[in-house]
């Protein structure tokens, strides 16, 4: 545990910064998992609708730097093959 009253500060800080990165790898996950089964239903609506929740959630971190953004495009590119790949 530190002394100084900086690095006090600076793990409270690098607490909550985790906490935040992994809420938002947790929902890219939870969206994702959303969009595939809006794919498998097969209703464009709610596949539009999902498919930009997740398009904007995994911009806004990156941005944030929750993720790197070779995985945030990688990700964003495997949600658009799901959305363009016919029902099988």
């Amino acid at each position: 545990m530190p002394n100084i009253q900086q690095q006090k500060k600076r793990v409270l800080i690098a607490s909550r910064q985790r906490n935040e990165n992994l809420h938002y790898r947790s929902t890219i996950k939870t969206l994702t998992k959303r969009l595939e089964t809006a794919v498998a239903d097969g209703d464009a609506d709610v596949i539009a609708a999902e498919h930009l929740a997740l398009v904007r959630l995994i911009d806004k971190a990156a941005s944030n730097g929750a993720i790197h953004k070779n995985t945030a495009g990688r990700k964003k590119a495997q949600a658009a093959r799901l959305v363009a790949a016919p029902v099988a």
